[in-house]
């Protein structure tokens, strides 16, 4: 199966949609699993619209090196 990348406004559309129509329903439609939908709702409900967004941590191709020699 493919990764999905979702964005911050499909995120919050696909929480506030199951508010109306039911979690399995709206994760049906959208095909999210209901893991991930519930990792979702437990980070905006600690964080906010914060914890939703994606922290890809990306490193320089110095630092990586310099790491690896220590």
């Amino acid at each position: 199966m493919k990764y999905k990348k979702w964005e911050l406004s499909q995120k919050l559309e696909i929480l506030s949609e199951s508010e109306e129509f039911g979690i399995v329903e709206t994760c049906r439609k959208h095909g999210v699993s209901t893991g991930s939908f519930y990792s979702w709702k437990k980070k905006f409900e600690h964080k906010g619209e914060a914890g939703l967004k994606v922290n890809y941590e990306t490193k320089s191709k110095e630092l990586k090196e310099a790491e690896e020699e220590n």
